[in-house]
């Protein structure tokens, strides 16, 4: 077998388990998710050792190849990002589950009772750069709402990114929830995402972070839904008071 079907066997095993998992996480309890989600965030805490070693390898690295001062920035993780990361998770415990929310129900003229109802996607795939905490946003958030996730990291936060993600497993087993609810792709072939890409049968939806280049890319290529902005929306408010021509001119 060569690399480029080794690549597709690959991501056709690991959507096929995600497949498999949202099945499990759409009839989940909310309590079963939160005790997956309260074990997570414990689990980074007492990682935090392991989680930063990893980070020193990936800004070794990253530093190797000239990464930015604000790119090794987004990078690095210290003991306060690595509690925000915790928290963050806890946080989201707090939320009301929103599946099996009742959106809007309406009688027809012949008694018939139809109602909108929040369900899972089923399994979402997200593809993002060089921020590793968006490996445990990303995973927790598709947790929360049912859905199993497949996350692509960028390379340069491949190993931080792995410390992690093993969190969020442990999490998810100490719930009894099925570990594939949460992957995180193991190479950093690009061959992988173009498979991801193509991958209808077993992916719901794509969800890009990153520059243009990346959600260019995606929209693109993906026989898959695309949840996604390219070029984003910005206004600018200008005050009264403010210097009219210096504001023109920064715009």
């Amino acid at each position: 077998m060569n690399k480029e079907d080794e690549i597709k066997a690959l991501m056709q095993q690991i959507a096929k388990q995600a497949k498999s998992a949202a099945e499990t996480l759409a009839l989940a309890t909310s309590e079963q998710k939160d005790n997956a989600l309260l074990a997570a965030a414990k689990a980074v805490r007492a990682a935090k050792d392991d989680i930063i070693a990893a980070n020193h390898k990936d800004m070794e690295i990253a530093k190797g190849r000239g990464l930015t001062g604000a790119m090794l920035d987004r990078l690095m993780l210290d003991q306060d990002r690595i509690e925000a990361i915790a928290s963050s998770i806890e946080a989201i415990i707090t939320l009301d589950d929103p599946i099996g929310d009742v959106l809007e129900t309406k009688e027809r003229p012949n008694g018939l009772n139809i109602s909108r109802v929040r369900v899972p996607l089923g399994v979402i795939g997200v593809i993002f750069e060089s921020r590793p905490n968006v490996t445990a946003d990303a995973g927790i958030l598709c947790l929360k709402s049912g859905n199993a996730s497949i996350l692509r990291c960028g390379s340069e936060s491949a190993h931080s990114s792995r410390a992690i993600h093993v969190c969020l497993t442990t999490g998810l087993a100490t719930a009894g929830l099925p570990v594939a609810a949460i992957q995180l792709i193991p190479t950093q072939d690009r061959s992988a995402v173009g498979e991801l890409l193509r991958l209808s049968d077993y992916v719901d939806i794509i969800v890009p972070r990153g520059g243009k280049g990346l959600i260019e890319r995606v929209q693109n290529d993906s026989r898959v839904p695309v949840m996604a902005h390219l070029d984003g929306i910005c206004h600018v408010y200008i005050d009264e008071n403010a210097d009219l021509e210096k504001s023109v001119n920064i715009d």
